[in-house]
């Protein structure tokens, strides 16, 4: 059977927020003159988009004190002044926007008494501007966007496509690579313009609040078709994941008035952030939480080992909590047993989100001509070394929107490109070869494991050179004996294949992490080194890039784009 040709003329792969923003927008701007294809591995309703829980910021009321001068400067300020704030300015300008248009499609927007939208406080933003749907924004948000998405007779979905490469032509963008994970076929997903929004890197700890589908997939795609990538080393952990399942328990809980305490009881953020305390920036938030534990004040879970501090929300009004924090209560009955209107949850510091990725522009375009980016897989950037909760389904609705509109004014404007039949042989092959090879040597699952406890040892929340040093040998000796192989040889939903090439994305997204938290010789926002405990403006204010190439990898520079606000000392 000669390779499926599957024609469009922009191809969106992953199907959450960003995503589906940018289908809808696309075909508005193209009409009935450009197909739109979102590729997607799961189902579109399955995308960890719909884990979202929170908010998602913007400024509504500026009668009421919030501006968008506030809001830019929190997210410049809590990004510990590594964000370019040209691309902040977009966001915020284009943040209500968004809010708005959502409700117009149907977003059930939480309602203040006067009937006009809520809205909460998040940590590290100084005004309640966090746009909520109780605790199951995404999930509203995500619902919205698809049944949207349903309206338009030009938007086609490839549900169960596990797209694994980047096709170009004489430099310029040609489409996509996919395995269609029902029958087992490769196909060539010819486009004009593509859209990459699969998300961050995913689940490369074990104590994560990422769906088990969350891989690198769509980053290392990028990457390995040369685009770089840009400030990897900075990982996002949540503050509060729930022991020992890592399921996230979402910020509004202290946006509400939750308050985290230690082993003693004690209130202790007051000693960490005085003024905001147990609403300060994430970044924040975990080092204190990991302090306490280390200095001997937490709890440890005898089943998990995982040591921990409590997050008590017996403080908040019931009739409040029951309301406002629904899906939180239920998740800790199921899965602990807990009832938080009476007893305290055991939480930890939590992988959760991923500040770098594909490197792009303002307008999400990436160095490969017609290529864009969108959402937690792009690095466009807004949220520097630490992002703000509230920020994230944010920059996915603006930059989705924007990418969009971006990829159809180019597929309008461009000729069909050729099909490289010599790329598209030798990445058909590359599954093949897995899938009617030989077994693997090593069990890959196994690799999992082991990739996994090496970044939680050696890049977590606090660092230091030597650990890191020992880390990225590990992940490299990982590396040297993975083999892409499988034991199942069969065709249709052969998820032992799927995962085995998850697992190659995943090691090459480690690698990428580990190499550049151990090039920034600084403390910068979650990137916090133990033997380089001060933030280095001089020689540090500046975008670390990696870029692929056949011999390993070679490290560049960017400047950080600084329109109005000086770096500052945080203080909270």
């Amino acid at each position: 059977m000669g390779l499926e040709v599957i024609d469009s003329d922009v191809v969106i792969v992953g199907s959450g927020l960003a995503g589906l923003r940018a289908a809808i927008e696309a075909a508005r701007t193209g009409g009935e003159r450009l197909r739109v294809s979102v590729v997607t591995k799961t189902q579109p309703m399955r995308s960890h988009s719909v884990s979202a829980e929170g908010g998602t910021a913007a400024v509504l009321y500026p009668e009421e004190g919030d501006s968008l001068e506030s809001h830019e400067w929190d997210t410049v300020k809590g990004s510990d002044f590594l964000a370019d704030q040209d691309a902040v300015e977009v966001f915020v300008r284009e943040a209500p926007k968004e809010i708005v248009q959502l409700e117009h499609w149907g977003m059930p927007w939480a309602r203040r008494e006067d009937g006009r939208v809520a809205q909460r406080y998040f940590g590290g933003q100084s005004y309640p501007r966090a746009c909520f749907a109780e605790d199951r924004v995404g999930f509203f948000e995500m619902s919205t966007l698809y049944s949207t998405c349903l309206k338009y007779d030009n938007v086609a979905f490839y549900d169960e496509w596990f797209a694994f490469a980047v096709v170009k032509d004489d430099g310029s963008f040609a489409g996509f690579m996919a395995l269609d994970v029902k029958r087992g076929n490769v196909a060539y997903f010819k486009a004009k313009a593509g859209i990459i929004a699969t998300g961050g890197a995913g689940r490369l700890y074990p104590f994560a609040s990422f769906g088990h589908s969350s891989t690198p997939d769509g980053i290392v795609m990028a990457y390995r078709a040369g685009v770089p990538l840009k400030d990897m080393e900075f990982v996002q952990f949540h503050p509060t994941g729930l022991v020992p399942s890592g399921i996230l328990i979402t910020e509004a809980s202290r946006g509400e008035g939750g308050v985290l305490r230690n082993s003693k009881g004690e209130r202790f953020m007051e000693k960490y952030a005085p003024k905001m305390k147990d609403l300060a920036p994430r970044d924040i938030v975990s080092r204190s939480i990991m302090t306490e534990i280390k200095e001997g004040r937490g709890f440890r879970d005898e089943e998990s080992g995982y040591e921990y501090v409590n997050l008590d929300l017996t403080v908040i009004e019931p009739e409040k909590l029951v309301k406002r924090l629904t899906s939180i209560r239920e998740i800790c009955l199921k899965l602990r047993g807990i009832d938080p209107l009476h007893e305290p949850i055991p939480v930890r510091p939590v992988a959760h989100y991923y500040m770098g990725g594909i490197d792009v522009d303002i307008n999400g375009a990436t160095s490969l001509p017609g290529l864009w980016a969108a959402g937690e897989a792009a690095c466009v950037t807004i949220n520097g070394a630490n992002r703000l909760g509230s920020n994230s389904t944010t920059e996915c609705l603006v930059w989705g929107k924007i990418t969009g509109r971006e990829a159809a004014k180019f597929a309008l404007s461009r000729k069909e490109p050729n099909a490289p039949k010599e790329a598209i042989q030798a990445e058909e092959r590359r599954v093949f070869d897995v899938l009617l090879g030989p077994a693997p040597r090593v069990d890959p699952y196994d690799v999992k494991s082991e990739l996994q406890e090496t970044m939680e040892k050696h890049f977590h929340v606090f660092r230091e050179g030597t650990s890191m040093e020992e880390g990225l040998r590990k992940l490299r000796k990982l590396m040297s004996e993975f083999q892409m192989g499988v034991t199942d040889k069969s065709r249709a939903y052969n998820t032992n294949l799927v995962h085995v090439m998850e697992v190659d994305a995943m090691l090459e997204a480690s690698h990428a992490i580990a190499v550049s938290a151990l090039h920034r010789t600084e403390s910068r926002g979650a990137h916090y080194r133990l033997d380089f405990p001060k933030r280095d403006d001089e020689a540090w204010l500046k975008h670390i890039l990696l870029r692929w190439t056949a011999d390993g990898f070679e490290i560049e520079y960017k400047p950080v784009v600084i329109t109005k606000y000086k770096p500052a000392e945080r203080v909270y």
